[in-house]
């Protein structure tokens, strides 16, 4: 017995999955297929990412609805602030409200030329992710989480800023942080400490990256401030022409980071899918995760319809 089954037996942790919205149509039969096999988890929630300055507005809505009418699953809409008036974000509030939308995940977001680029507060916008926390819930009685840097958000200028931030958005009404993706345990462990000694009592929740494509996670984790460790690349970089072993191997170590955190005492985690389901569902399955059978769940065929 596992670690992690061990840790089950007194409580079962709970998952969410992030998505984020097709632009094509193999795009589109991919993420209803994964959504189809990944419903089986029977997640607490699931969540639909918003593009870099909104330019995924359209999709986004269309994902989230979907998922909402079709599906037995409980939606998040990511919302972000950046390059947008205030109406005109209560405007896209409207819109997934309209669906059914009544959790969003605050995010101040990336511009519109991507991450990386300066960002610079619309001046009849909300300044930052805290702001936009606090707009949400004058509006309604929403369920807002926001993010969480273990390594330090990029831009911050260190680790005490970062979390007076997160302490702002919770003074704003965020009731759950979900992390940016690490590797290595200790970061998130360290990063826990700290916040819980600034008074932040909500739940943080550790973001899992499962590694599809190692050369693609390390620029994205160059860009967001994550470190991928060389011990991680030494064992995915030699298997670059053998992609089931690849898989194999990439499903092993996020199984075992996700039993480390279980050992900690970590009862909720937010998995990265690239919307995808094999490599999630083979880590959910060598830890120990129950499938759900008889969940009711969505129609891949009609993604077209």
């Amino acid at each position: 017995m596992t670690i992690g089954q061990t840790a089950r037996q007194r409580h079962t942790p709970t998952l969410s999955f992030e998505f984020f919205p097709p632009r094509t149509e193999e795009a589109e039969r991919q993420i209803w297929e994964t959504i189809d096999a990944l419903t089986a988890y029977a997640p607490s929630f699931v969540s639909v990412t918003y593009g870099a300055g909104g330019s995924t507005r359209a999709p986004t809505l269309a994902t989230v609805a979907r998922i909402i009418s079709d599906t037995p699953l409980s939606a998040a809409a990511h919302l972000t602030c950046v390059g947008a008036t205030k109406e005109e974000v209560h405007s896209v509030i409207d819109e997934f409200q309209a669906v059914g939308v009544r959790h969003f995940v605050a995010l101040r977001g990336d511009p519109a030329s991507g991450i990386g680029a300066a960002y610079q507060p619309h001046p009849g916008g909300y300044a930052n992710a805290a702001e936009l926390a606090a707009g949400l819930r004058a509006i309604g009685d929403f369920e807002v989480s926001v993010s969480a840097y273990p390594e330090k958000h990029p831009e911050s200028f260190d680790v005490a800023a970062d979390i007076d931030m997160l302490k702002r958005k919770v003074d704003a009404g965020a009731t759950r942080a979900l992390t940016q993706f690490f590797f290595d345990n200790i970061h998130y462990e360290r990063y826990l400490e700290r916040v819980r000694a600034a008074g932040i009592r909500i739940p943080i929740v550790p973001g899992i990256l499962p590694v599809h494509n190692l050369a693609q996670v390390q620029k994205f984790a160059g860009l967001c401030g994550a470190t991928v460790p060389q011990w991680l690349a030494d064992r995915l970089a030699p298997l670059d022409g053998q992609p089931e072993e690849r898989a194999r191997v990439a499903a092993d170590l996020a199984a075992r980071q996700v039993e480390g955190l279980i050992a900690l005492g970590v009862d909720e985690f937010h998995f990265y899918t690239m919307n995808r389901s094999t490599l999630v569902s083979s880590v959910l399955d060598q830890v120990g995760f129950e499938r759900r059978e008889n969940t009711v769940r969505t129609s891949a065929a009609g993604a077209a319809a």
